[in-house]
């Protein structure tokens, strides 16, 4: 099979100016994009042992509103709870063989919230399920005998490497504040962490949003002391880390002087439970960041069918691809991927790569490895079956 590759010189340009964003754990957003790519791996793996196939399904269409708490030192409550609504379409039925599906849907909802989130429960997340049955026209895709679907959409993907020390930087840090061993010191601080980071030259900043839990906070002062003990535990990682000083700023609009209202707090450890809604499509891309000065692909990859799909298989092979192109070259790379519907996935309409001081030697390896990575897209595919690439 012969691919339409265009291997191309990708300009030197150093950024004076930088910006990259990551949303955590129990950003409102996140929690959209976690819990319906759980969904389609889940569902993968369910109509794989209970129909012998994979059916039309796509899950990538969710909406979380916020619920309305009251905040307390010590201990808040929930007036209303948050309300998920999921759309999009599912097959629930193949021949005579029908699965429950409304029931899987919450059962591994509210399974994984309860893996990843220490609050967050039936109780004060409600599920509005509105999945229904495909179009016939996609359906049948899922009909067609062949070892690779045709690709469901006509879309272009993107991905890149190496990642910047920044980009490195405000990734890490999400991942520490989330982490088990920062929550047994600092319980306070809850899953919701923005991270948006900023490099000016040499100079870095970061300005992180934490949403601190309130049954851990006793007072005013207790909040400002706890809030400066997490910022200084986020400046020693960073010091360890990365052998660097950067200015930190956490929760930026906190004033003392007006007491509980002043103060980042929520009940549940996320704003979803009573300031910000959610949406799936707004938060990280698949190298679970926001690089705002990095090109942008136009589909999200959360909850997408990983058979057809390309929003995800193209998503997250095109970042494969980039990281194996960079361990063969060491050079800096950006890989595009598009799609043609109804065009098998293991032949995209174009591939192009932009590699930097290009020369002989690289556009061999790049041919190599980009023919190798769609020879053996079948063992990506099941790798996405298996849920072992993350889309946020």
């Amino acid at each position: 099979m012969k691919l339409n590759l265009h291997i191309n010189n990708l300009p030197e340009r150093e950024e004076e100016i930088e910006i990259v964003e990551r949303k955590g754990l129990g950003h409102p957003d996140t929690i959209c994009d976690l819990v319906v790519d759980h969904l389609s791996i889940r569902l993968s793996q369910i109509y794989k042992k209970e129909f012998g196939e994979i059916p039309h399904y796509n899950i990538d269409k969710a909406f979380l509103a916020a619920g309305i708490t009251k905040n307390k030192f010590g201990g808040g409550k929930v007036v209303k709870p948050m309300l998920f609504v999921i759309g999009d379409r599912a097959t629930d039925q193949v021949g005579r063989k029908k699965i429950p599906l409304a029931k899987i849907i919450n059962n591994e909802i509210y399974s994984f919230l309860k893996s990843n989130y220490r609050f967050i429960n039936k109780k004060n997340f409600i599920i509005q399920n509105e999945i229904k049955p495909g179009s016939t026209s996609l359906q049948d895709i899922f009909k067609r005998k062949s070892t690779f679907l045709p690709a469901n959409d006509t879309s272009a993907l993107v991905g890149f490497a190496p990642s910047t020390k920044l980009e490195r930087l405000v990734f890490a840090v999400e991942k520490f504040i989330n982490s088990s061993s920062f929550k047994s010191k600092h319980p306070e601080a809850g899953e919701d962490v923005k991270v948006m980071g900023q490099k000016q030259g040499k100079n870095f900043t970061l300005t992180i949003a934490i949403a601190f839990v309130d049954r851990y906070i006793l007072s005013v002062e207790d909040y400002f002391k706890k809030k400066e003990q997490v910022r200084k535990a986020i400046e020693d990682l960073i010091k360890k880390t990365f052998h660097l000083k950067a200015k930190i700023l956490v929760n930026a609009l906190d004033d003392k002087k007006r007491g509980m209202d002043g103060c980042y707090l929520t009940v549940l450890g996320t704003s979803a439970d009573s300031g910000d809604s959610g949406e799936v499509g707004r938060g990280n891309r698949c190298n679970g960041l926001i690089p705002l000065n990095r090109p942008a692909g136009s589909e999200a990859g959360a909850g997408k069918n990983s058979v057809s799909h390309v929003g995800k298989i193209y998503n997250l092979l095109s970042f494969k691809i980039a990281d194996d192109i960079y361990k063969k070259t060491n050079k800096k790379n950006i890989v595009w991927l598009t799609s043609q519907i109804g065009r098998p996935v293991n032949q995209p309409s174009l591939v192009s790569v932009e590699i930097q001081n290009i020369n002989d030697s690289d556009k061999d390896k790049i041919k190599k490895i980009v023919e190798d990575n769609f020879s053996q897209l079948n063992s990506f595919l099941n790798d996405l079956f298996l849920g072992k690439y993350k889309t946020v």
